[in-house]
């Protein structure tokens, strides 16, 4: 056997270890539940039981002799997890399985021989595992996700970029020019100091936001293409995969299989279905990139300009008072609209905004007064 073959055996050996170890998670766990949790635990194992079967198919490919099942013992961490969920509760071992999945969709991506559905089955056993986890905490109804108007979303990313924005520049330009008047600049100074400020900050900004949102969305553009292949591909393993989810929100399991059954007969309300059911995404909203530049870079400008509007007008005390003054205003509007929008009583949002606010500006204030004493 080759040099390549062996090292790709090896791996295959590896997976193999590590689906028969979920497997056997899995099967353990079931085996301490019932009803609903049961069935999909152990719709879990068995799943885990194929993947390793698949890789078990490749070291033959390979020249290879797979590993024997009855040789294979669990690991030490799943015997531990194991104990801990008969000893105590299993949902302090859920978590952790759930992140151990979502590890697994990393470890497959770096892993040249694993197929589309192999990544696309541990995502949804890690969105299968939190749907447990919220369907005890009562997030869930036997319906699934609420839809109540008083809740708010930011889809496209354009809100959540414009509140960072206002805010970071309403800190970085305040705590910008405070260090310049600490340090006993003039007018002129503070006002081109605090005008670069505010044009780097936004320009910076709305940059940044552009490229990580259209990282971000062409990151979702791919994983719904990647659905949409396994629609065509394997459109009966998606469909139990879609029931598994619809049993995991609460659904009994006949009422899950003729729901999905439904949904399957229709390709593009499979697809949108799945894409929001297993990937978690809206197909409609996965974000603007434009939207959250202009946002971000308004914003920041809109944050950073207060503090320059005094030394437009004058300069000295008159001008670092003024500036205060609006700085303090700012940052206690924009506390309590943020804990207004999150349905939280106003005062400790004002107050933490405040405080950190405060606590950047008066740090480059001293260390302005201390440089411009020693330049002095």
């Amino acid at each position: 056997m080759a040099a390549k073959q062996t090292d790709a055996v090896d791996r295959y050996r590896r997976h193999i270890a590590a689906e028969w170890d979920a497997a056997a998670l899995y099967t353990g766990l079931a085996e301490l539940s019932r009803g609903r949790r049961k069935e999909v635990l152990s719709e879990l194992a068995r799943i885990e039981e194929k993947h390793a079967a698949f890789w078990a198919d490749k070291i033959v490919e390979n020249g290879g002799t797979p590993p024997e099942r009855e040789e294979f013992r669990p690991s030490r961490r799943t015997l531990s997890l194991l104990d801990t969920a008969r000893r105590y509760s299993m949902d302090l071992v859920l978590p952790i399985v759930e992140q151990d999945e979502r590890d697994a969709v990393d470890d497959y991506n770096a892993e040249p021989d694993a197929p589309d559905f192999m990544l696309e089955d541990e995502a949804g056993h890690a969105r299968a595992l939190a749907e447990l986890l919220r369907e005890d905490a009562g997030e869930l109804g036997a319906a699934g996700g609420s839809v109540e108007p008083w809740h708010r979303t930011d889809k496209s990313g354009t809100l959540r970029a414009g509140i960072f924005g206002i805010n970071d520049g309403l800190v970085s330009n305040t705590a910008l020019v405070m260090g310049f008047a600490g340090a006993g600049a003039g007018q002129d100074t503070v006002l081109l100091a605090g005008l670069a400020g505010l044009l780097a900050g936004a320009f910076s900004m709305g940059a940044g936001e552009y490229i990580s949102m259209a990282n971000q969305r062409e990151a979702f553009e791919r994983e719904i293409k990647l659905e949409r292949e396994e629609l065509e591909l394997h459109p009966e393993d998606e469909q139990r995969e879609l029931e598994l989810i619809y049993e995991a929100k609460g659904l009994d399991r006949d009422v899950a299989a003729e729901v999905a059954a439904r949904v399957m007969k229709d390709k593009d309300v499979a697809l949108d279905t799945m894409a929001r059911e297993e990937l978690g995404l809206d197909p409609d909203e996965l974000g603007s990139p434009w939207g959250a530049a202009v946002s971000s870079f308004l914003a920041f400008s809109l944050g950073a300009v207060l503090v320059v509007l005094p030394y437009l007008i004058t300069g000295g005390r008159v001008a670092f008072g003024v500036a205060v003054v609006l700085a303090l205003a700012a940052l206690a509007t924009v506390g309590g609209v943020m804990a207004r929008l999150n349905g939280r009583p106003p005062a400790p949002g004002i107050a933490r905004q405040l405080v950190v606010g405060v606590a950047a500006a008066g740090a480059t204030y001293v260390f302005g007064t201390l440089f411009g004493v020693t330049v002095g």
